[in-house]
């Protein structure tokens, strides 16, 4: 029940810092980044406090691996950081889109 509820205010973060990423896709990151045991920055101290320098971590990350092709890249054989660079301009689109207001 604890963590439904963290994963709730979590996603209503996601919305507040990101108010262009749709409430499905705030659920679906908050969901990910919070699994208890993950280890994923959604379970830093900083992220169960709403900092929002770790909720913004969490939506890069999401962002890079779920609308991008990052991953595709590092199953090819690319280095960590080639791939970033790579998918940076992609990246940076998708997080100004999410910025922006809806409508």
């Amino acid at each position: 029940e604890q963590d439904a509820e963290f994963e709730h205010q979590f996603a209503d973060e996601v919305t507040r810092l990101f108010p262009g990423c749709q409430a499905g896709r705030a659920q679906e990151i908050a969901s990910h980044s919070g699994k208890r045991g993950s280890g994923r920055v959604g379970r830093s101290a900083a992220a169960q406090a709403f900092e929002p320098s770790a909720i913004t971590l969490a939506v890069v990350a999401a962002a890079r691996h779920g609308e991008t092709d990052y991953d595709d890249l590092l199953m090819a054989g690319v280095d960590r950081f080639d791939a970033r660079e790579r998918v940076r301009s992609k990246l940076d689109e998708v997080l100004d889109c999410w910025r922006a207001s809806p409508g």
